[in-house]
């Protein structure tokens, strides 16, 4: 956010419904059609009428669900490590269900997040840093409201595995700048996955590339020793390349 404003723009940085600090509903029908209505109708609350759309993990996804349903209202996408470069169920990897998604939340725990976020986002380095990244998100499960938070989490794993976009990547017509960090492994659902196909999920190298052809008006750029969050690993190099890419 600092260093965007700085070169001169305007930045709204919201969490989605479900996320971080909004409200976790008790009932909610989670989809990216509804999140990219929910972002679009708080972009023209605060006078927005066209914007650069930067989605990362997740949020790539549903910025690509945005710029397919608002192309006027979108400048361009910026996708940071998007998941959902591939489609999971349709590869083999089975269907967990909510309840099962909600089962395997509420096992969270700081020590949980911390390995996992230590093997992809940091291709097993870690530095003090990134631990408050850790703490907030445990933060959220060590409260009165934990089973809320696991629900909705559940919600949304369930909305990313059935819900993939890239099969409409060819009809994305607004320029999309890909920022990716190779030694990404990411893949929802991975370790339910048949043992023969895990070494097949999240090959991020492959994935770029695919993606970038696929889509129409793309560019690529990448990081061959950053892995799932180059804006935490890097956040010098991270930021150089953003800039240059949007033309700044």
């Amino acid at each position: 956010m600092k260093e965007l404003s700085q070169a001169g723009f305007r930045v709204v940085v919201p969490d989605q419904v479900g996320f971080c600090k909004s409200t976790k509903p008790a009932h909610y029908q989670y989809s990216f059609q509804q999140l990219a209505e929910n972002t679009r109708a708080l972009l023209e609350s605060v006078g927005v009428k066209k914007a650069i759309v930067m989605g990362y993990s997740t949020g790539g996804m549903l910025a690509v669900r945005y710029g397919l349903m608002f192309p006027q209202q979108t400048e361009r996408l910026v996708l940071v490590n998007p998941i959902g470069l591939e489609d999971w169920k349709a590869l083999g990897v089975p269907s967990l269900g909510v309840d099962k998604w909600y089962e395997r939340e509420l096992q969270t725990s700081a020590e949980r997040i911390r390995n996992y976020e230590k093997a992809t986002y940091y291709v097993n380095q870690w530095k003090p840093e990134y631990e408050p990244w850790v703490q907030m998100l445990a933060g959220m499960y060590r409260g009165p409201g934990r089973e809320l938070v696991a629900w909705n989490s559940a919600l949304q794993y369930d909305m990313i595995y059935t819900q993939p976009v890239l099969h409409e990547f060819p009809l994305l017509r607004v320029p999309t700048l890909l920022l990716i960090g190779l030694k990404d492994t990411t893949a929802i659902g991975k370790d339910a996955a048949p043992p023969a196909l895990r070494p097949r999920l999240g090959n991020y190298p492959d994935l770029a590339r695919h993606a970038v052809h696929r889509m129409p008006n793309a560019t690529l750029v990448t990081f061959a020793d950053m892995g799932h969050a180059p804006q935490m690993q890097d956040p010098a190099r991270f930021h150089e390349a953003l800039l240059k890419g949007l033309g700044r």
